[in-house]
């Protein structure tokens, strides 16, 4: 007996089965951005074949997370889990999440909940290995199992190091340096502090003097960064007195140079490349790029230029192919690193924080827009624009991660994933997308037969409509 399969049921089967091919990939979306910034902590992505346009709507929207509590802090992401902060009532939190779906998978109290100047969270956790290290706005660092959220150590910067820090609490996210764990407790006695990642003791506390103003040597809101000029490795932060350097091996103060400080929030954490480290604030201040000249095992800071065109307030800057991008106030600028020449100015969605991938840069607006527009000196030229949907009624400060072909934005309590991979846009818009604009075909053995509407390019277009 000869059986044949009807026309649509061969389609169906052969739909259902690009959808499980695509979906019994998930190391393909696997993405990896272990701290705040990224992989090298510089706003890079590394991720190839994204979307260099995007549609009038945005790109697909690919899940949504809530119950993140409040705050600011934006996500790190490794192995296959996400992990963020957030206030919820008296605590803060730390909570972890799948990456393919949102899905909660463990939130453990790290710190009571404090509320200075503004409710919710600021920093974002660094994974190193199996274990996260994650700091509170009132100045606890913790460290934690990835997998279990299992607490293994605490410090308490204000009651172990007498830390001294700004009005809107603790917003750095620690760094991880081979065995060594560093944070800006900021005053006096530990501006700096270095602790053993695995047993939480203190290596070494670095004293910064006030070099310029009685509060020089508070924390910042900046994070701290690693270089190595003329071989002298350090760390770089951003205090409430201007940038500062570090010696990694002892904590050993060794410069400063504060023409980008203004003496009210140093926000923006600073870029380095070559010898060279620039930052910039707001308030006035704008940016500066400064020199450092190492001889033995002691560096000395020579300020190059300083620019009032890059009053960067808190959505950062990045460095790419010898360019500064961010935005001067709410104007975003391109600059020249090494001589400080604006090359352009656009309005484009005003203030926000940027990130680099493919080529191209996507802006958020603190309003709550996205832009997406070339790396190039050459001009602006944006590419895509949307209006984020489920927005909150506050500043959409968190910063964008784009890793995994996944463009992340949180959203205080919400968590949105975006599909920006060029692949899944042909495969949205070409052969698979007309069967999403009905549920309905025709078929020689069965008549008019309805099919699900499967690859919907979003998931609130998916329907289980009757006919």
């Amino acid at each position: 007996m000869n059986f044949r399969l009807p026309h649509t049921l061969l389609l169906v089967s052969a739909i259902l089965a690009s959808s499980e091919l695509r979906s019994a990939e998930p190391d393909a979306l696997r993405g990896d951005w272990p701290q705040f910034r990224g992989p090298t902590r510089d706003l890079i992505s590394p991720d190839k074949g994204l979307l260099k346009k995007w549609p009038a709507e945005g790109p697909p929207l690919a899940w949504k997370a809530d119950g993140l509590g409040q705050g600011y802090s934006s996500v790190s992401i490794s192995d296959g889990w996400i992990f963020t902060q957030g206030h919820f009532g008296e605590d803060e939190k730390v909570i972890a999440l799948r990456e393919e779906d949102g899905r909660e998978e463990w939130a453990v109290v790290v710190a009571p909940a404090i509320t200075v100047e503004l409710p919710g969270s600021r920093s974002i956790p660094t994974v190193d290995g199996d274990f996260l290290f994650v700091q509170s706005v009132g100045g606890t660092l913790t460290c934690l199992e990835k997998r279990t959220g299992k607490i293994v150590w605490q410090r308490n910067f204000k009651k172990e190091l007498n830390g001294v820090v700004g009005g809107f609490g603790y917003t750095e996210s620690p760094l991880v340096d081979g065995n060594l764990v560093l944070c800006t407790p900021g005053g006096a006695d530990a501006t700096l502090a270095a602790f053993d990642k695995k047993s939480g003791e203190i290596v070494w506390k670095s004293g910064v003097p006030r070099f310029n103003h009685p509060d020089a040597n508070a924390a910042g809101y900046a994070s701290v960064i690693v270089a190595d000029p003329g071989g002298v490795r350090q760390y770089i932060q951003f205090l409430r007195g201007g940038l500062v350097g570090i010696r990694a091996s002892d904590g050993a103060y060794l410069w400063y140079e504060d023409s980008s400080a203004n003496r009210n929030a140093n926000i923006s954490t600073p870029v380095y490349h070559d010898g060279y480290v620039f930052g910039a604030s707001s308030y006035g201040a704008g940016g500066a790029l400064v020199r450092l000249e190492s001889k033995a095992d002691t560096t000395t800071a020579h300020l190059e230029y300083h620019t009032i065109q890059m009053k960067s307030h808190h959505g950062g800057f990045l460095l790419r192919d010898g360019y500064i991008y961010g935005t001067d106030e709410a104007i975003l600028t391109c600059l020249n690193f090494l001589t400080g020449e604006v090359m352009w100015e656009e309005r484009s969605v005003g203030k926000g924080s940027v990130v680099f991938a493919d080529g191209h840069i996507y802006l958020r607006s603190e309003g709550g827009p996205l832009a997406l527009f070339e790396a190039t000196p050459e001009g602006y030229r944006e590419t895509g624009r949307f209006d984020q949907p489920h927005r909150s009624g506050a500043q959409a400060w968190s910063y964008p991660v784009v890793t995994g072909g996944r463009l992340y934005l949180r959203d205080q309590d919400v968590l949105l994933c975006f599909d920006v991979r060029e692949i899944s846009a042909t495969t949205h818009a070409g052969r698979i997308s007309r069967l999403e604009t009905t549920d309905i075909v025709e078929d020689h053995d069965f008549g008019r037969v309805g099919i699900p509407n499967i690859f919907a390019s979003r998931p609130e277009q998916l329907s289980t409509r009757g006919h």
